[in-house]
């Protein structure tokens, strides 16, 4: 008998429904995955956290090209309490310039429930150079951390005594670097021998005397930097004994002049040392490939990175990395100038990156804008890397001659949607995305052992700005504190792996990131809805490896060097 038309055509019609109600099913699904992992929520405390530090150029209007990149910040615990605090860099008075006090760096000691304590006095650390760039190691492996700053004039090196207070020693290491316009910099074991080296970020040649003014449709304005010489960056082996040698001739960083701003330490090509990626300003990008023993290899042509896809260079600001696809690999992320797009240079293996800016959405946003600080972190605790980016115009006259852009300008964010893409949040994600300043350095970390990582802000000529993590995601999260024993105490530049059910996350401990500042030590990986960590495997820097079993999730960990224990910190 035959089939009736009528019976076929309602089965067809049936099926047809079917296959849209599994569609309708699984975007629903996802829609549901999307709001339980995926929202992410900024809430504006400053007011708060009775944190008082105002930020100053130090300008007397007569436009000094230092002026527009201070500063960054450095967050750490530099008490060895468990929390994490906040050191805020400043500028100083420049020729010209008249102040009632002087203006010096910041120490805000994190007392929990989001209430700071101004240490600044009894620590130390009220530094008073022209503060540009930080960076945090323990360089005498004393179990504590210390501090650098890359400033405009002499840098500083202040021990950190294990008492809440530092002693500057910079005459005794011998790193104070001359009397440079500082940038950013890095603490490293570039020839793993387990001390840290020290790489420090030189901008451009100036003086009074040289100094550069310009003019935009009739406003003075900040010359730009190529009016300047570039400078090769300044390369410190530690001796072992508190002292350091100056080896940037023989490492081979002294053959490359550029006008470096924020740099990265990271092992971008898998090879077990660590490489150094420094963003320059107005021209190609520094990709230094290490041999082991501390001789280095300007590769950034070769790798991809010098340039953005269209062959030119971006003036590029800040620098961060991270594996943004979990793909096992250290991508860059690179921020730039007005009408220039932040860059993501995707890591590929073997050496090479690709630009793939536009393909993933990673510069959404970024046009009019000039950007500065910024990382890749996973902020709602899916199991993905999303971005955060400082803003802020360094021209603060724009607004008389640019119509597309302004000098105080909102932050962005861009979250990952899981299959190496992102999108633009800023306007869907709290209140803290609505704050409008010129921005310079920005730090991530979990500033409330709540496990989710906030954001501390430096902005140009004002307060700060600090952001809670108020995202409503539910997923599961584990923190990682290394120490070392044979390696460096910190665990700078180990590679830790993470395997969660059918997640692999990477990560490595960075001494020196972003926009010239300093965050990040403490290893902070989101889970979704895995509720138990299988392995982690730490690769240190040294050359050992250690494996670790069976781990607890939502809270922070302790693995030290040469054992398979695991121990909760505080």
């Amino acid at each position: 008998m035959a089939d009736d038309p009528m019976t076929s055509r309602g089965d067809a019609k049936c099926e047809t429904y079917l296959r849209w109600g599994v569609v309708l099913a699984l975007i629903l699904l996802l829609a549901f995955s999307h709001a339980v992992f995926g929202q992410i929520v900024f809430t504006d405390i400053t007011r708060e956290t009775q944190i008082t530090f105002r930020h100053t150029d130090g300008g007397s209007g007569e436009r000094y090209i230092m002026e527009t990149v201070s500063a960054g910040l450095a967050l750490f615990d530099y008490d060895r309490d468990g929390d994490i605090d906040v050191y805020f860099l400043n500028g100083a008075l420049l020729k010209g310039a008249r102040a009632e006090r002087p203006p010096t760096n910041a120490l805000y000691r994190n007392d929990g429930n989001w209430k700071f304590t101004d240490v600044t006095e009894q620590s130390g650390l009220g530094d008073v150079g022209y503060g540009l760039g930080v960076a945090i190691g323990d360089y005498d492996n004393d179990g504590d951390q210390d501090v650098y700053l890359n400033d405009y004039g002499p840098n500083t090196l202040y021990r950190n005594n294990g008492d809440g207070t530092f002693t500057d020693v910079t005459r005794a290491a011998g790193v104070d670097n001359g009397f440079q316009v500082g940038a950013g910099a890095c603490f490293l074991d570039m020839d793993r021998d387990g001390d840290l080296d020290l790489y420090v970020s030189n901008y451009l040649k100036f003086s009074y005397d040289e100094h550069v003014s310009s003019m935009a449709d009739g406003y003075r304005t900040y010359a730009n930097p190529r009016n300047y010489l570039p400078l090769p960056d300044t390369l410190y082996r530690n001796n072992g004994d508190g002292t350091f040698t100056n080896v940037t001739e023989a490492s081979g960083v002294g053959g490359h002049a550029g006008w470096g701003m924020g740099i990265v330490c990271a092992d971008y090509d898998n090879d077990g040392d660590t490489d150094v990626f420094v963003g320059n300003d107005v021209a190609e990008n520094f990709l230094f490939q290490n041999d082991g023993r501390g001789r280095f290899e300007e590769m950034g042509l070769a790798a991809g990175t010098a340039y953005k896809l269209s062959g030119s260079p971006s003036a590029s600001m800040g620098v961060d990395c991270g594996d943004y696809n979990n793909d096992g690999l250290l991508d860059f992320f690179v921020t730039s100038y007005q009408q220039e797009l932040a860059v993501l240079y995707k890591n590929l293996g073997g050496g090479v990156f690709e630009d793939v800016t536009m393909t993933a959405g990673a510069g959404a946003g970024t046009l009019p804008k000039v950007t500065w600080g910024n990382t890749l972190a996973d902020f709602d605790n899916d199991g993905d890397r999303d971005i955060f980016i400082a803003c802020g115009h360094l021209q603060d006259n724009v607004d008389h001659y640019d119509d597309v852009t302004s000098y105080h300008q909102r932050n962005i964010l861009l979250m990952n949607t899981g299959d190496g893409k992102f999108i633009d949040v800023s306007d869907k994600s709290g209140a803290g995305m609505t704050v409008k300043l010129s921005s310079r350095g920005a730090g991530f970390d979990d500033l409330d052992n709540d496990g989710d990582i906030d954001v501390v802000v430096l902005n140009s000529r004002r307060e700060p700005t600090i952001l809670r993590n108020d995202s409503p995601s539910k997923g599961h999260w584990i923190q990682i504190c290394l120490q070392g024993t044979k390696s460096n105490r910190g665990g700078v530049g180990a590679r830790v792996n993470v395997v969660a059910g059918d997640l692999t996350l990477i990560d490595e401990v960075h001494s020196g990131r972003g926009y010239q500042s300093h965050y990040g030590m403490r290893l902070h990986f989101g889970l979704g809805d895995r509720e138990k960590v299988d392995r982690i495997e730490v690769r240190w820097i040294g050359g050992g490896t250690d494996i670790f079993e069976n781990i607890s999730v939502d809270r922070v960990v302790v693995l030290t060097e040469g054992t398979s224990t695991v121990a909760t910190q505080r």
